[in-house]
């Protein structure tokens, strides 16, 4: 639970596993939700590959190719060693990591993947080993140095630390029992299957299985059902890329966000005062 001002923000976990997260947020309005998203997206810092040095290629390939091919990589952040950075932290301002790649396609076609960098830092590396980067052919060689640097989404993509970010509205589905005659029409046109038939009853299976799209509402021939939506609650899923755990992700944006609010007050107090 957060509490802002007079209110109390309700921040309920409903599942996670791996790199996912779903959770309920209660308490806030659509800006904030949308600002949340925002923050997760575009203000939470991350490694990634941010300068490529190239000094052999005899692949097909291009440097710039290989050095966009090589930023897209997600790296992994050490919390011990270097915490949740801020934009303004040295941490932040001077880290920088080194790798190194040097293969040679010796005997015949090989492809090199993520897992062949070599990293000076052993809590910088590769979140996956198996991204290919490039294929060599018998006799081709690639050495290079590329330097990993804090940055964020707002920036490039490289920095974003999800691959998913999303909400949407808590719908709300009433049913008028008196008006339904089990017909189960809506049971069939409903594309997430949200509702059933139980008990001589039409009933709600999975409410947050429902995308509000009112298929169901728009060919019940009864007009028994209602769909509609609570606009201070939201189901955020957010999918981290590895870098950082997502619950990680979700509280440093909220921490990001108080913090922008903060200093938002403060300047408008100089404004007012001046």
């Amino acid at each position: 639970m957060l509490a802002m001002s007079s209110k109390e923000i309700n921040v309920k976990i409903l599942e996670k596993k791996d790199n996912f997260l779903k959770l309920i947020i209660s308490g806030i309005s659509p800006a904030i939700a949308n600002a949340i998203r925002r923050t997760i997206i575009a203000e939470v810092p991350t490694l990634a590959i941010d300068e490529v040095v190239v000094l052999e290629n005899s692949s097909i390939l291009p440097d710039e190719i290989i050095a966009h091919r090589l930023g897209l990589i997600p790296l992994t952040i050490d919390l011990e060693t270097y915490g949740l950075v801020d934009e303004d932290s040295d941490i932040y301002k001077k880290t920088q990591i080194r790798l190194t790649l040097d293969v040679e396609a010796k005997e015949g076609p090989i492809t090199i993947y993520s897992g062949d960098l070599k990293s000076e830092d052993p809590h910088v590396v590769p979140v996956y080993k198996n991204i290919p980067i490039i294929k060599l052919e018998k006799g081709q060689r690639i050495t290079l140095e590329a330097y990993a640097r804090f940055g964020k989404g707002k920036d490039h993509a490289k920095w974003q630390p999800v691959s998913v970010c999303a909400y949407k509205y808590m719908p709300i589905i009433k049913i008028f029992q008196e008006k339904c005659t089990l017909c189960g029409v809506c049971v069939n046109e409903c594309p997430k299957k949200v509702l059933e038939i139980k008990d001589n009853k039409l009933v709600v299976r999975n409410l947050l299985e429902c995308t509000t799209c009112r298929a169901c509402e728009k060919v019940c021939p009864n007009d028994a059902i209602r769909i509609s939506w609570d606009d201070t609650t939201f189901i955020f899923k957010i999918e981290s890329i590895g870098s950082l755990p997502p619950e990680v992700i979700f509280c440093k944006a909220i921490d990001i966000l108080i913090k922008k609010a903060e200093k938002f007050k403060e300047e408008i107090k100089k404004i007012s005062e001046g």
